[in-house]
């Protein structure tokens, strides 16, 4: 019996027929938003970077609350144009790319180092987690913050198999920790934000 191989949750071939289909992500929250708001300050105008960044609502507000000049990218065409189209005529709005962030050209991203980059529900679908934070920290700046909003494992109270499996092991937890000069981390209900810095 012939075998197939199983489609890579981290690749344009899992997210975008979510996405064409009108899948929908879980939103950021108030106190989502507070806690950003105490760890990574305001942006100045500086470059900040969101990868997997779906509708776009986190870029959105690093742009436009938080004060960050911000890129958005997602593997998946549909998603980025689900964020493209909330752009308002108000001023500036986030730059958008249909980027494969593990395996596409960083070179073709509008900035080549970012104050700021963010990865929200997005690190539990790598496969490689190591070659991804090789490539994060290519490209964070000097004395920048790596943001990761992720379920861990063990926190859901159900039963259901499918959302049990939504969360990232410990070791996964400990690699993403692991080599930065600082670690702080925030619980926010079944989800835990790390502000990571090199």
């Amino acid at each position: 019996m012939p075998t197939t191989s199983a489609v890579s949750t981290a690749s344009p071939a899992y997210w975008e027929p979510l996405w064409a289909d009108g899948r929908r992500y879980r939103q950021l929250c108030e106190a989502e938003k507070q806690l950003m708001g105490e760890h990574l300050g305001p942006g100045g105008g500086r470059p900040a970077l969101d990868i997997g960044s779906g509708d776009g609502s986190l870029a959105r507000h690093l742009h436009h609350e938080l004060g960050y000049r911000t890129t958005g990218v997602d593997c998946s065409p549909s998603a980025v144009a689900v964020a493209t189209a909330h752009n308002s005529g108000t001023g500036p709005a986030p730059a958008w790319q249909c980027l494969d962030f593990t395996t596409g050209d960083l070179d073709t991203l509008r900035d080549p180092a970012y104050a700021l980059i963010t990865c929200r529900l997005v690190y539990r679908w790598m496969d490689e987690k190591a070659g991804f934070l090789g490539r994060v920290r290519r490209l964070l700046a000097p004395g920048g913050t790596f943001w990761v909003v992720t379920e861990n494992a063990g926190r859901r109270t159900t039963t259901d198999p499918a959302l049990l499996g939504l969360g990232i092991q410990l070791a996964d937890a400990e690699l993403l920790a692991a080599g930065w000069s600082v670690v702080r981390t925030a619980d926010l209900d079944v989800l835990r934000c790390f502000a990571l810095r090199p």
